[in-house]
């Protein structure tokens, strides 16, 4: 009698996929649906409108500014946590998850109070004519905050995984540091850089508590579409509200797939090297 691999897989499965339909695929298929009940030109007249476009402007910028530095950023402070060991280690290591734990708002609150035009670093900034509160930057920062998690803890299992030999070997052959890390590592940390990425960009997208207070919410020019969508529902417009929001979630679909599919094609080429 054959057994299976995973004891109970039935009922793991069928609790599975209960859960995944009744958490992730139900309220899908409800915006779905709502956005359904809209005729295509009600439909493109609610998310083409000047308001509309602006808070995709604003939100897409902003996000894939923010995702840029975090990329950058997150692949340093990865490398700092994994390659060295040094006092507070393991405090900075537990502040990276502080975005997890931490309410969006207070977060927002926060940065609000550091960035003011009277706050700690707000003040120093605005002697140089920077402005950071109630602008685009702002926000920027706010996505900055809460999604590099995201990418630090993508890629920090893989460096700590990393075979030492690969990169003795690299220096016995006469690499220097910049084509070891280049040739050796890069390649290897290219599926996780991207699914970090994906993830750091999808979560800005969505982000809402930690950029409101920051923002200023000037529309056309600091809203962002996640508060469009809330201002929507306030005013008892769930059509358009379901409506910009198929826009995120369309955006995210698109972004997923490409993601997945440059991860599946360095896969190949880390294989195949």
């Amino acid at each position: 009698m054959r057994r299976n691999i995973l004891p109970g897989l039935p009922l793991s499965l069928g609790v599975t996929l209960f859960y995944v339909g009744l958490i992730v695929v139900l309220p899908l298929a409800a915006l779905v649906f709502k956005t359904g009940s809209l005729g295509f030109e009600d439909y493109w007249r609610v998310v083409s409108s000047p308001r509309a476009l602006a808070s995709y402007r604003v939100t897409v910028s902003s996000a894939f500014g923010a995702t840029i530095f975090n990329l950058f950023f997150g692949l340093a402070l990865a490398w700092v946590l994994t390659r060295y060991r040094f006092p507070g280690r393991r405090l900075l290591d537990a502040i990276v998850d502080l975005p997890f734990a931490l309410p969006t708002a207070v977060a927002g609150i926060s940065l609000t109070a550091l960035f003011a035009p009277n706050g700690w670093f707000g003040s120093l900034l605005s002697q140089i004519g920077i402005k950071v509160a109630y602008t685009p930057l702002g926000i920027a920062i706010a996505m900055c905050f809460t999604s590099l998690p995201f990418i630090v803890r993508t890629v920090q299992p893989v460096l700590e995984d990393l075979d030492p030999a690969l990169e003795e070997a690299a220096q016995s052959l006469g690499g220097s540091d910049w084509e070891i890390f280049r040739k050796v590592i890069l390649p290897l940390l290219t599926p996780a850089l991207l699914a970090g990425v994906s993830l750091s960009f999808a979560r800005c997208l969505g982000e809402f508590g930690a950029i409101i207070f920051i923002a200023g919410n000037q529309p056309m020019s600091t809203e962002i579409t996640s508060l469009l969508i809330f201002i929507r529902l306030e005013e008892y417009d769930y059509v358009a509200a379901a409506a910009i929001a198929s826009v995120l979630l369309l955006a995210a679909f698109v972004m997923l797939a490409v993601t997945n599919w440059l991860q599946a094609r360095a896969l190949r080429y880390t294989v195949r090297n």
